[in-house]
């Protein structure tokens, strides 16, 4: 996505003031570059947590959780890495260093490609690192995860089982590999429900993005996310511990276009369970104070977004 088009997007949008809007307490989608990854991509920049509380301050939020992206090394859409275990632990590591800085604001989640020979050592290690315990990003598209693949299934079931008996939360990318085009919708929604998730039933999974990528425009992220919503309403005890972040949903591509919808979805899931997010600020992704002011114009009552800027997940607390 562009910047044109994300400025295309926001100059829809009436001028807003942060000035008598209370913010959410957590942006619950947050990344940190480090030198190391913004040299695999272009146009991405360095960010630390010092210079992400400078984002946040300025968008009046007070906490974040840092999501590692070391994943990057092990991605298989980019060229093969030399010691890519190395520059994984090395990423995490680095992340674990910078929340250390700011324990009372920041909470740190590692990363990696679940479908590694790795996955599972590094999960150990993760949980064991004092910053780091907390949980796990899984990116599914960046780790080109075909769940429609027995074993994939049974590889992010092994991890999905490692983190629940440690007590470590999880952070799902559901959205299948945009780069390789691979196929996503009800049906992979429901393997997932249906197959992975039972295997981590005592922890809390966040699922990034209401189950897409970012923005809202290709409707089979609709049809995946209404998976979630019809187990919802038929109270189906999987659904438990779900919550679902709106991370780079509001401001990109046509959002304006699918506002109502957004928000119907909303709240089919339930206030309650969504939780504010605005994603790393590199590239052409919107700023948390930006993102904030995005996501105000979906058409919610106030009630509602009082509920969402105040929600609080058990591995926030």
């Amino acid at each position: 996505m562009t910047v044109r088009i994300l400025c295309c997007a926001l100059a829809m949008l009436p001028c807003t003031s942060l000035q008598g809007q209370s913010q959410p307490l957590v942006d619950y989608h947050q990344h940190l570059f480090s030198s190391a990854v913004t040299k695999l991509s272009a146009g991405i920049d360095p960010i630390t947590a010092s210079d992400l509380l400078k984002l946040l301050d300025s968008a009046g939020i007070r906490r974040a959780l840092l999501l590692s992206v070391a994943y990057q090394f092990g991605n298989p859409n980019r060229p093969t890495i030399e010691n890519e275990y190395g520059q994984v632990k090395a990423e995490n590591d680095w992340t674990s260093q910078q929340v250390a800085r700011f324990p009372d604001r920041l909470r740190g989640f590692c990363s990696f490609n679940p479908l590694k020979d790795y996955a599972l050592e590094e999960l150990e290690r993760c949980a064991q690192d004092p910053q780091l315990h907390f949980g796990l990003k899984l990116p599914f598209g960046n780790s080109d995860v075909d769940v429609r693949n027995p074993q994939h299934v049974e590889q992010l079931r092994q991890v999905f089982r490692a983190a629940n008996d440690h007590g470590m939360a999880i952070v799902v990318h559901m959205r299948s590999s945009v780069t390789r085009q691979r196929p996503y919708g009800a049906n992979e929604a429901r393997i997932f429900l249906n197959e992975v998730l039972p295997a981590a039933p005592d922890v809390p999974v966040q699922i990034a993005h209401l189950t897409g990528a970012g923005g809202y425009d290709d409707p089979l992220i609709d049809q995946a996310l209404a998976v979630f919503a019809s187990a919802i309403a038929h109270h189906d005890s999987r659904m438990a511990h779900v919550y679902f972040d709106v991370s780079g949903v509001a401001g990109l591509g046509q959002w304006v276009d699918k506002a109502n919808l957004v928000a119907t979805r909303i709240r089919q899931l339930g206030v309650d369970r969504i939780l504010y997010g605005s994603d790393g600020a590199g590239g052409s992704n919107l700023a948390p104070r930006e993102a904030w002011a995005a996501f105000r114009q979906l058409p919610l009552s106030d009630a509602e977004f009082r509920t969402i800027q105040n929600n609080i997940a058990p591995y926030m607390r």
